[in-house]
């Protein structure tokens, strides 16, 4: 609701009153321009926040080791997507430490281990490539370049010799968009840009020995 300011009275004249009564009928026409125009305009053009999520993240302990499954769900920000089609190469990286607890000290890490995904956009067959170790494929979409992320199962990360028998440990899971591999200029150039700040991380005990 636009609330009008109360009539304002001038001891010049009715000259004076007319020009600001003109001065007043202008700044509501531009006020409810502006509204109208705000009030059409989808908030996706007022901001695209991008964001990552885990979800069903647990872990398990065989005799292989300690075991990782999570799932992530990855929406871009448009500045991050268009920097990817216009040839800067997108890298995202799993890194989970390992840790036993210990009252008297700092907890002690005992392993860490990485995944890691590089998209990259080819204009001439207009396809994203993903690259992660041994693996490599096109994809016709960005949606389905980022549906390879999307669920890890049985990761291992620590063999179970790093587990001391009858100690606490526990794991902290981080998915990031990893800027620090970007070309260096493009690093300098995003520096205090919070939509490139895209991560998130989990805490998980780890069990007892079955």
């Amino acid at each position: 609701m636009l609330t009008v300011a109360p009539r304002l009275t001038d001891a010049s004249g009715p000259a004076a009153t007319g020009l600001l009564w003109a001065a007043r009928r202008a700044l509501l026409a531009w006020v409810l321009a502006l509204g109208g125009v705000v009030g059409l305009m989808p908030l996706g053009a007022l901001a695209h926040n991008g964001s990552i999520m885990l979800s069903e993240v647990e872990i398990d302990r065989s005799d292989e080791g300690v075991l990782l499954s999570f799932s992530t769900r990855i929406e871009l920000p448009r500045a991050v997507e268009d920097a990817l089609i216009k040839g800067v190469p997108l890298q995202f990286e799993a890194e989970v430490n390992t840790y036993r607890s210990r009252w008297y000290w700092r907890d002690l890490r005992v392993a860490t281990a990485s995944l890691s995904w590089r998209i990259t956009y080819q204009p001439l067959t207009r396809r994203y490539r993903v690259q992660s170790g041994a693996f490599s494929q096109q994809f016709e979409s960005l949606h389905e370049a980022l549906g390879t992320m999307q669920r890890t199962v049985g990761w291992k990360i620590a063999d179970g010799s790093r587990l001391a028998a009858g100690e606490r440990h526990y794991a902290e899971l981080v998915f990031r968009l990893d800027t620090s591999v970007l070309p260096r200029p493009f690093q300098i150039g995003i520096g205090g840009q919070s939509h490139w700040d895209l991560s998130a991380q989990s805490v998980l005990v780890i069990p007892d020995r079955p």
